[in-house]
Parts: C-alpha cells; sequence; structure tokens
C-alpha cells in the first residue's frame, strides 16, 4: 500500500493563518504590524523567487516588508553597515539575510557570510542562525526555532506522528538543518508538546560507514544532505515515516533527496518534493518575525 503522502503546503496554510490572526490581535492591542527586513546582495535569480516568495506570505500575514537591494559588489563593510542600520531601526522586527552571497565568480567579493549573521541582533534573528541563538536552542530553552527544523516539528505533531522513544536518523549535518534539528528531537520537551521530543537521535551524513543500514534502523529517517535522489527505497525500512528536506533540480524536474517513487512504496508516510517541507519553512518564518515583534513590544 503506498504511503500516506503528508501534506506540508496544507499545515502550512493552517500555520499562517494562525499568524494572520495573531497579528491582527497585537496590532488592535495597539502595536506597530511586524515588520520582516530582508537584505538581497546581487541578482541571483533563485534567491529573487525566494524573496519574493516571503514578501508574498508576509502581506497575507498582515506582516510588512521590507526588502533592501544591494549590488553584488557590496563590501562586507557595507553590508555589516546596512545590518547595523537595521539593528538600530525599531521599525525592524527581524532581519534576515538572504543565502548564499553572491561567489567572486558570480561578481561578489568574498564576504565571510559567519561574520555577517553573527552581526544581526539576536533578538532580530529570525532564521535562528545567531551563535546565542544556536546556543540557546542547545540548552533546551530557545527563542527562536530555526524555521526548516520548527516546521518539521510542526508536520510531525499536526498529523501525529510522535517521535518519543522512536529512533530518528537525521542524514545531513548543516548549521540549517540536520544540526538543529537533531538537537530540536532531543530535547527532553518540545515547543510542540512531548510527543516531538524524547527521540533517540543518529546524525548521519555522506560518510557515514554503512549509510544505507543505518537509514534502514530508523523509525522516522529526515533526509537533508542536498543531493538528489540519494536516499533509495531500499535504505528504507517497512513501515518508516520518510521526511525530505532537499529541493534539487534535475533536467525540468524538481527532486528531494530522498528516490519518491522506490520510497513511497516502502514508507508508510512521506512528504512530497515539492509541497511537503518547503511550505513549512515561510510558514515559521513568519511565526518567528512576529514572536520577534512581541518580545520587542515588551521590551525584552
Amino acid at each position: 500500500m503506498p504511503a500516506t503522502r503528508l501534506d506540508g503546503k496544507k499545515i502550512a496554510a493552517e500555520i499562517r493563518s494562525e499568524v494572520a490572526a495573531d497579528v491582527e490581535s497585537f496590532v488592535a492591542a495597539g502595536n506597530a504590524p511586524p515588520q520582516l527586513a530582508a537584505i538581497l546582495v546581487g541578482d541571483d535569480p533563485a534567491s529573487q523567487v525566494y524573496v519574493r516568495n516571503k514578501e508574498r506570505a508576509c502581506e497575507k500575514a498582515g506582516i510588512a516588508s521590507r526588502l533592501d537591494r544591494l549590488p553584488a559588489s557590496t563590501t562586507q563593510a557595507e553590508l555589516l553597515a546596512k545590518v547595523a542600520e537595521l539593528n538600530a531601526d525599531p521599525a525592524a522586527s527581524g532581519i534576515l539575510v538572504q543565502l548564499p552571497l553572491p561567489s567572486p565568480e558570480a561578481g561578489g567579493t568574498g564576504i565571510d557570510e559567519r561574520a555577517v549573521l553573527d552581526a544581526i541582533d539576536p533578538i532580530k534573528d529570525v532564521d535562528a542562525f545567531s551563535p546565542v541563538n544556536v546556543g540557546l536552542l542547545m540548552q533546551g530553552r530557545p527563542r527562536f526555532l530555526p524555521c526548516t527544523p520548527h516546521g518539521i516539528v510542526q508536520l510531525l505533531s499536526r498529523t501525529n506522528i510522535s517521535t518519543s522513544g522512536k529512533h530518528v536518523v537525521v542524514v545531513g549535518r548543516s548549521d540549517i538543518v540536520g544540526k538543529p534539528m537533531a538537537m530540536m528531537l532531543a530535547q527532553k520537551d518540545s515547543t510542540c508538546g512531548p510527543e516531538t521530543a524524547n527521540a533517540t537521535v543518529t546524525l548521519a551524513h555522506s560518510r557515514t560507514q554503512d549509510l544505507a543500514e543505518v537509514c534502514r534502523s530508523a523509525d522516522i529517517l529526515i533526509a537533508a544532505v542536498g543531493r538528489p535522489e540519494m536516499i533509495r527505497g531500499e535504505m528504507i525500512r517497512e513501515g518508516a515515516v520518510v521526511i525530505d528536506v532537499g529541493i534539487n533540480r534535475v533536467d525540468d524536474r524538481l527532486v528531494g533527496d530522498v528516490a519518491f517513487a522506490e520510497a513511497e512504496n516502502v514508507a508508510s508516510a512521506i512528504t512530497p518534493v515539492p509541497g511537503g517541507v518547503g511550505p513549512l519553512t515561510i510558514a515559521m518564518l513568519l511565526h518567528n518575525t512576529l514572536m520577534a515583534a512581541k518580545m520587542q513590544a515588551a521590551g525584552n
């Protein structure tokens, strides 16, 4: 029997509707609308699409958006000055720098992305990339949760898939998804309730010895390695839940990190690509922007 398809697009719409209602109440209480301030350096087509999607999502949720477009020739000092300007601007509730920054091959000046992300005020760091926010997450007392891992936790919670006591294998060790995902699921408690905590987590990657066998041990398999269809059907245990974070363009198709047709015949539930995890990332960015505005309004 084919796996149940987990509809991230539907769940993201639910979350965005909840955020919109909360924004309306926040503004009705006399507060200025939350504002998401984005910085886009260069003219990468994919980045422009991502930023445009975020702007549209903000508008629908009643969140103001600001976009500062900078040329690819922008220097690190100039970009840090722009971040400092937004840090000091009380209207900017949340700040994000669209990644990746232009490489020297694409006309960029060789900006250190980490230095730029570290410069964002932690209370405006709605992507949760700041070392302060990462440290708080590690200690189990997060200010913000990283958007994609938080979206996955929401997906599991809202589809009644418990992680408590389960073996979760996360394939991919990025700072954006893999590492924070592992930390969140291994916590004693979770912002989404105990059903999405208390997992036994294995953080695997492309160099893990006998990766296929490690994957087959998973009750829940989360693929976030950035390699198209790397996870094959024979790497999945019968009845496992498969969460595919990858979005890869192969010829004229968008595919995930999982070979979907093979996995669908083995798993009990699976996220499609597109329409799975992707929409949840933007929904949680809106959630974090509202949280940031509330904290700043309260003087925190």
